[in-house]
């Protein structure tokens, strides 16, 4: 069997039962070690033996429910392949949106510091830490999770892709406070969906729930965050957080709540959603109006 037929047969199945079309590709060309636009080169190939064997094993544990970025082991977020299992959040493209949005307001608010003190708590894989870290030169990046298991694939990407991060294990702005650590910048990426909330089947069968689930109305984890945010910022600060995107009316009012009288402002993602807040504590510069 040549790869474009194996690929054809594979797609044909996965149409019939309205599953994504994508996944042999993306499959194969994991498997057999190959970039996708090399991919095209080689569809008149035979397959190999053995790399038969496993794109059917492969395809099979996506047909079963498991997440194609578990069965590769890999995603890839902001240009690099940040290792994922079932320990972790698989990264979304949308917080893709949420690095280069603090990188932008690094420009704009902390220019003429040396060095910026980051922290991002809830880090899971280490995605945004990771990436930050490794596109802004004068971060000290720490990052913290209450799974030991999610610390242990983050310390391996950070190792995997050269990136200078501290990792704390504990509950939210524990490891923080436990060591007096104060930030320019606190990011976090915390569970936001509420838990009567129906979502996909493979996210909610196979994604670790405590990154997932944010109480009743999804903000649980927020306001946590937002009654002790105090004890781990620096005099002037920004926090950026992701949010749910019907989560503005509910957002405002708890930001309003904790930070009375700080500027704050949610911004849309590239779908035009409600996907990110920003607070700026202690810094007077409306540049973002």
């Amino acid at each position: 069997m040549t790869v474009r037929e194996l690929i054809r047969q594979s797609e044909a199945m996965l149409d019939e039962q309205n599953k994504d079309c994508n996944v042999p590709k993306v499959l194969f060309y994991h498997l057999a070690n190959k970039e996708p636009h090399e991919l095209y080169l080689m569809m008149d190939e035979e397959v190999d033996e053995e790399l038969l064997k496993a794109f059917h094993e492969g395809m099979q544990r996506y047909m079963n429910g498991e997440p194609i970025q578990y069965i590769k082991g890999k995603e890839t977020f902001f240009s690099r392949d940040f290792i994922v299992n079932e320990n972790v959040l698989i990264p979304r493209y949308e917080t893709e949106e949420l690095v280069e949005n603090i990188l932008y307001r690094i420009d704009d608010y902390f220019e003429d510091y040396e060095s910026i003190d980051l922290c991002d708590v809830g880090t899971g894989s280490g995605a945004i830490a990771i990436s930050l870290a490794l596109e802004e030169p004068k971060l000290k990046v720490v990052a913290t999770d209450i799974s030991e298991e999610a610390l242990v694939v983050a310390k391996e990407n950070a190792k995997e892709l050269g990136a200078d991060v501290e990792f704390y294990q504990g509950d939210m702005l524990e490891p923080l406070i436990e060591r007096n650590i104060k930030v320019d910048i606190f990011v976090s990426n915390p569970p936001y969906i509420p838990v009567d909330q129906n979502i996909e089947s493979v996210v909610k069968d196979n994604e670790p729930h405590v990154a997932l689930f944010g109480g009743n109305d999804g903000l649980y984890f927020y306001r946590k965050i937002f009654d002790r945010a105090y004890k781990v910022i620096k005099e002037r600060a920004i926090l950026a957080f992701e949010m749910g995107f019907d989560q503005r009316k509910l957002m405002e009012e708890a930001v309003e709540h904790y930070f009375p009288g700080v500027p704050y402002e949610i911004i849309k993602d590239i779908n035009g959603k409600d996907r990110m807040l920003f607070i700026y504590y202690n810094i007077k510069e409306k540049l973002w109006l």
